[in-house]
């Protein structure tokens, strides 16, 4: 959700958004899909839509159901007439995926505002960014030896590896399960990343404890208000966002989702699934999808059905499975609660050590796991429209400040944090898994032509794994529709698609 600048960590993650030509697709009569459902309307939902539009063709009615906003975690709030991003914030500068997609909607980059980073450890400012880069390398040098560039190494050799997903789907390969994905792109070592701990693996690297301390757990607790020992691939995804190559999609970043909507022609219906069963027809098998919207309830048959919403018991989906044999599991794990505050007013930047604010030069600051701190991080928030003689405000006046933190704010905090403040507006998420409540990886296929997207993020949250899943999920339900299996879960990718070429 939040990816507050951090340029002590230099990570490429490059993708690419290519998919084959849009054909019609074939069953066993010949048919393509009549009807395909989309549950959900967040990043993941609207590009599955996207996606399925462009391998299943024209002629396919698509239709996705949001009970809520479009955008889902993608959102923004309202101060002094202004909108600031409360939701999802930022996005890789080489995420080829949503390059492509504000290429293809026409929408623009945000112009970025620079600002500096430091880390408060509940009493002090222990790491802070200058206006001198290499005065910033050597401080890490002196503090922390070649920690950050054993660091920055692993993650660049797993984002390098991560990146073979965007040949193969560009190739039009597809895989059934989260496991299968990884597999193919860093074999073992990568599904053993997801079970173990991102400290350990850091550790056995011979990065420092005192680094991992510092720098890498303030990184997780802004990203997913989580400690270190969340999965060593979250970690990873999670670093690559810490960095100054960051961008959002000017008008905010949920405009994406209801452009892709508007892209693929889908039909958007305000409207919550309460129920699918499968219905069988001879060997034929569709869903059927009961669901309430405001005039009343509803059904409608679908040849296919995408899921793209959460399904742990406890994040609110209210969606039953009905009739299947065997019966669908319930999802374990549980998603972690995060606190957005946008607070307008004065902050106390004496809290941090500077009792002139007119001396406090930061634009945001992260922090330590330390117990006596409430709040992961604080910042000075941009709104999503800005205008060329934008500026931030400085700290001695009245501001707009986004704070994470775990529980939402009381007064005695709030006065912590600020000197005096003209409005509070609170979003609780449900924003990220709550890494090691499960063990495992949800599936893909949960039954035939019935798909869960969301899987993916117990591997990795940000946009553009939802965004790789989708195109995944996209993929798969061609090919089975197809029967093309010879497009799914092959080994040996990279050696194959050299071949071809």
């Amino acid at each position: 959700m939040a990816g507050l600048q951090l340029s002590l960590l230099a990570v490429v993650l490059t993708v690419w958004s290519a998919g084959k030509d849009s054909e019609a697709s074939r069953h066993d009569d010949g048919a393509p899909p009549s009807k395909i459902a989309v549950v959900g309307a967040g990043i993941g939902g609207s590009s599955t839509a996207h996606f399925l539009r462009q391998h299943f063709g024209p002629e396919v009615q698509v239709d996705v159901f949001e009970k809520g906003e479009v955008g889902g975690r993608l959102a923004t709030v309202t101060v002094n007439h202004n909108d600031y991003e409360s939701g999802g914030s930022i996005i890789h500068s080489l995420n080829l995926h949503m390059q492509e997609f504000v290429k293809q909607l026409g929408l623009k980059h945000r112009r970025n505002v620079a600002g500096k980073t430091a880390v408060f450890n509940g009493e002090e400012v222990i790491l802070e960014e200058t206006d001198w880069y290499l005065l910033d390398l050597f401080r890490l040098w002196w503090r922390y030896g070649i920690s950050f560039i054993r660091l920055q190494m692993w993650v660049e050799e797993i984002m390098e590896k991560f990146m073979r997903i965007y040949k193969y789907q560009a190739h039009g390969y597809a895989f059934s399960s989260v496991e299968e994905l990884l597999d193919s792109l860093g074999g073992s070592g990568f599904i053993n990343m997801t079970r173990r701990p991102l400290s350990d693996s850091l550790l056995e690297l011979g990065v420092s404890q005192r680094f991992i301390d510092e720098v890498i757990a303030p990184v997780m607790r802004v990203n997913y208000g989580q400690n270190v020992s969340i999965p060593a691939f979250v970690g990873a995804v999670s670093l690559a966002g810490a960095q100054n190559n960051l961008w959002a999609v000017e008008g905010g970043n949920k405009l994406v989702c209801s452009g892709l909507l508007r892209m693929a022609n889908a039909n958007l219906l305000k409207a919550q699934v309460k129920s699918i069963s499968p219905i069988h027809s001879g060997e034929a098998l569709q869903y059927h999808l009961n669901f309430t919207t405001a005039a009343g309830a509803g059904s409608e048959l679908y040849d296919i059905v995408v899921l793209a919403t959460p399904l742990q018991d406890g994040f609110g989906s209210g969606l039953e499975f009905h009739d299947f044999t065997p019966p669908l599991e319930q999802m374990p794990g549980s998603y972690h609660s995060t606190v957005a505050t946008i607070i307008h007013g004065y902050l106390n930047t004496s809290f941090f050590g500077f009792a002139d604010p007119r001396l406090f030069p930061f634009a945001s600051v992260l922090t330590t796991e330390t117990p006596t701190l409430f709040f992961n991080s604080v910042a000075s928030a941009c709104p999503v429209n800005i205008s060329a003689g934008f500026r931030r405000k400085q700290p001695q006046e009245a501001g707009v400040y986004k704070v994470f933190s775990p529980q939402p704010l009381d007064k005695s905090e709030l006065k912590t944090l600020f000197r005096s403040y003209y409005s509070v507006q609170v979003t609780e998420w449900q924003a990220y898994p709550h890494y090691g409540s499960s063990q495992g990886l949800p599936p893909v296929e949960l039954h035939p032509n019935l798909y869960y997207l969301n899987g993916i993020e117990w591997a990795g949250s940000a946009m553009e794994m939802s965004s790789v899943a989708a195109k995944n999920i996209a993929l798969l339900a061609y090919h089975r529709w197809n029967k093309q299996t010879d497009m799914v879960d092959q080994i040996d990718l990279m050696h194959r698609i050299k071949t071809e070429l």
